[in-house]
């Protein structure tokens, strides 16, 4: 009986120290004092419940991430909540970059797929970095011979 005693002061003991640390570690005191933080948490938590009940419907979650936009936004939210919560524990202050590269992204693989589909534009392309095709005609320097090894005779 003894031995039950002891195991519970020392489980109780242990709490206590959890208790000490979880309170004098700055990411706990980060999240109980900062309201936008835990917004940020709720939110990406919220959306990432909405985004799995969406592909848990029965239809599969392969058809509901490539097909579902209501499930892709779910996630992008969720993403970008827990980004902005990640930074904000880190205590990171910076101002979000306005990234141009998906639009340059974009409008090249655009580009590509006009020339690959359309036969009149990627002659144009070729035209003006390796100059226009010389067109010409093949006329035989030889001519077919007239000996009786082809015709047939009457008789």
């Amino acid at each position: 009986m003894a031995s039950k005693k002891k195991k519970a002061a020392k489980g109780a003991a242990g709490a206590v120290a959890a208790g000490k640390a979880a309170t004098s570690n700055p990411y706990v005191q980060r999240l109980a004092n900062d309201d936008e933080l835990r917004d940020n948490l709720r939110t990406a938590f919220e959306s990432a419940r909405n985004a799995y009940d969406r592909m848990s419907n029965g239809k599969g979650p392969a058809k509901a991430l490539l097909d579902d936009k209501k499930t892709q936004r779910e996630l992008k939210e969720a993403a970008s909540s827990l980004k902005e919560a990640a930074d904000t524990l880190r205590g990171s202050k910076t101002k979000k970059k306005r990234r141009r590269g998906g639009l340059f992204t974009l409008l090249l693989v655009g580009g590509v797929a006009a020339l690959v589909l359309n036969e009149g534009l990627r002659k144009k392309v070729l035209d003006m970095l390796f100059g226009a095709e010389e067109e010409f005609e093949y006329t035989s320097t030889t001519t077919p011979s007239s000996s009786g090894a082809g015709t047939t005779v009457n008789a």
